[in-house]
């Protein structure tokens, strides 16, 4: 005999199911401006606590407190809240679009403006992000040009991309934007990888690697930060928590850690959690990283706190999965009007600027988009032409593909 009971398996099960009450009570959420701003050079050992608190700056009424504050001018927040409205626009037209049979597939941002967008003014010319579909942000405040992003949704005759890569899958080396990939967590070792290309040069670039909370549990991502780890690579690990991977909660990816930024510190990378829908807090804390990488101080892990408001993509449905009021209990709330308000009282905008900037706005995106469908949409008009799967494979084209080429009559 023994005295065992019978084995089960633990499946983590979310809060709450469609139809009842969005339950957050689990997101821990710290005064803005209490989680202290450690040295740059600080021993991971000693800011452990940053990975299971929420840095922020801006508090409920809208100012800007703390360690972490002060870091931005009013002329560079007021182009930070042009950057996210451009990019919740564009997103929304671009869905209009998909709806529409203009393009097969589309993937917002809505909620997660901020994470990009900050992020993307703390680097420096020349370093490279390794992105997921859901960082256009980080093109848009670059200034990587509107109408290139629709033709390459569109995969029309002035596609980037001659049509090679799905919606969304965007890629510009000029704009420090590596080529998406469809294969999740790829992008993680591949930006530890280059960043340890950078030292070997003994170059000054630094690279950025970014992943979803549900791709964590892939293999890669725990290869990425051995690798960063060991050899003190230049490169800061972004994790995007919106909660959601697809249509399965974070508890599932997570694991025991109890934040994915804890994962961090069992390779001894500093690790830090931040209010992903904090402006402020967002470019702070990518600031800090980044001069610790250009310090060749290593790696830093950070995971962005945030709600994906949308749904996963135009061929899923939340409403199978989620209440359909979550997004609107959120307790971090919207980036965009959280900003706004900071603007507000600031003294350097209002309801009315914000309404003109909506309008002006607006107007900038349907003439790309005008621009764009002129060469093209996915059923009609313009089409990258065949002879462009021959081209940009090798250096020199090898014989049997210049023959197919020739077969082809392209």
């Amino acid at each position: 005999m023994n005295d065992f009971r019978p084995l089960t398996l633990h499946v983590p099960e979310p809060a709450v199911r469609p139809g009842g009450t969005p339950d957050f009570s689990n997101v821990r959420i710290p005064k803005a401006g209490a989680v202290p701003r450690p040295e740059v050079g600080a021993n991971p050992e000693d800011i452990r606590d940053l990975a299971f608190s929420i840095i922020r700056v801006l508090n409920r009424a809208g100012e800007a407190v703390g360690p972490w504050a002060g870091l931005l001018n009013d002329e560079e927040l007021v182009e930070g809240m042009r950057n996210m409205m451009m990019l919740r626009t564009f997103d929304a037209r671009m869905l209009i679009a998909q709806r529409q049979g203009k393009t097969s597939f589309y993937m917002q941002h809505l909620g997660e403006e901020a994470i990009s967008c900050a992020f993307r003014k703390a680097l420096s010319p020349g370093d490279m992000n390794f992105p997921t579909y859901r960082q256009a942000g980080l093109l848009i405040a670059s200034g990587y040009p509107m109408v290139d992003m629709m033709c390459q949704v569109y995969s029309n005759s002035r596609d980037p991309l001659k049509g090679r890569q799905l919606p969304v899958m965007y890629s510009s080396k000029e704009h420090g934007f590596f080529t998406i990939s469809g294969n999740l967590a790829t992008q993680y070792v591949q930006a530890v990888g280059w960043a340890m290309a950078s030292a070997i040069r003994n170059d000054t670039k630094i690279a950025a690697a970014w992943i979803g909370d549900g791709s964590t549990a892939e293999s890669d991502f725990h290869a990425a930060l051995v690798f960063a780890s060991t050899y003190k690579a230049p490169v800061v690990l972004n994790i995007v928590n919106n909660q959601w991977a697809i249509s399965t909660f974070q508890g599932i990816a997570r694991g025991g850690a109890g934040t994915f930024a804890a994962r961090g510190l069992g390779f001894g990378i500093p690790s830090l959690r931040v209010d992903g829908n904090d402006y402020l807090a967002v470019y702070a804390v990518a600031r800090w990283a980044a001069e610790r990488a250009r310090r060749n101080l290593g790696p830093t892990l950070i995971e962005y706190v945030t709600y994906r408001a949308g749904a996963h993509s135009t061929s899923d449905d939340p409403s199978a999965y989620r209440p359909k009021t979550e997004s609107d209990a959120w307790p971090l709330g919207d980036p965009i009007i959280r900003l706004k308000n900071h603007l507000i009282i600031r003294g350097v905008w209002s309801e009315e600027r914000h309404k003109q900037a909506e309008a002006e706005i607006l107007d900038t995106v349907i003439a790309a988009q005008k621009e764009a469908e002129s060469y093209g949409t996915l059923h009609a008009g313009g089409k990258p032409s065949a002879r462009d799967m021959f081209e940009g494979v090798y250096a020199e084209m090898p014989p049997h593909l210049r023959r197919q080429r020739q077969q082809a009559g392209v």
